[in-house]
């Protein structure tokens, strides 16, 4: 059974189909924010940079490590050293001098040697330090960027859904307004061919961008005003008003 309306009843549809657009760009601004906003790749990188900021304290903790060593092991030779100084000035024997300053001899060398490690050592460790720093710097500075872009997401989340939420109200409004037999003809086309209705706009059909057949355009000449048809090249309902240049 073929379905009629009025031509303004038709041209209801157009209003229908605005809302579906709208309604299915904020649907489709909704779910692509996320990367919009490049918060994927926001995350990805602080993740990286903690990762590298972990190695960094690894790293400075083993140097530090490194230093306590040290600085235990000049300690012990300073005490040795004390210990046969202590001696030397004490001793009688000839010989235990003897063994006693070339023993202090050694033990100088060595600590010596153990605070050049450890001036080596700390400058290691100035270093990390500095890397550190630098790496902290890095991880607020993608933090800060990261809570902007997730503040922008939650306002721009609200604005989009409070924009869908009218064009849907909007919609629901219209569709109560029109006769159930249309409206299903729009909702099996939409469903079918992604548009429901499609408006006739000097010769061209909105949906497709095409401009119909003169064929096509008499046929649609000779239909009832309120007959209800479909577009030959997108099957929405073809709706007709006083700019469709027939």
């Amino acid at each position: 059974m073929a379905v009629t309306a009025s031509p303004e009843i038709q041209a209801r549809l157009l209003d229908v189909a605005a809302c579906d657009l709208e309604i299915q760009r904020a649907s489709t601004a909704l779910r692509g924010l996320s990367d919009t906003l490049h918060i994927p790749t926001l995350e990805a990188a602080l993740d990286e940079i903690k990762g590298r900021l972990h190695d960094a304290l690894v790293e400075k903790e083993t140097i530090q490590a490194e230093l306590t060593r040290a600085e235990s092991d000049v300690q012990l030779v300073e005490s040795r050293i004390a210990q046969d100084e202590e001696r030397l000035v004490h001793t009688a024997s000839a010989r235990d001098a003897q063994g006693l300053e070339h023993e202090l001899e050694s033990l100088k060398k060595r600590r010596s040697d153990l605070e050049d490690i450890e001036l080596a050592i700390m400058e290691r460790l100035e270093q990390a330090d500095s890397a550190l720093s630098g790496l902290e710097a890095e991880r607020d500075t993608a933090e800060g960027a990261l809570a902007e872009a997730r503040t922008q997401f939650e306002a721009t989340s609200a604005e989009l859904a409070a924009q869908r939420s009218a064009q849907e109200a909007a919609r629901g409004d219209i569709v109560s307004s029109l006769p159930e037999d249309l409206y299903a003809l729009y909702e099996r086309q939409r469903e079918r061919y992604g548009v429901g209705a499609s408006h006739l706009r000097g010769g061209v059909s909105s949906a497709s961008g095409v401009a119909l057949t003169e064929s096509d355009l008499q046929d649609i000449r000779s239909a009832a005003p309120d007959q209800v048809i479909l577009c030959p090249d997108s099957n929405a309902i073809l709706v007709r008003t006083s700019e469709s240049g027939l």
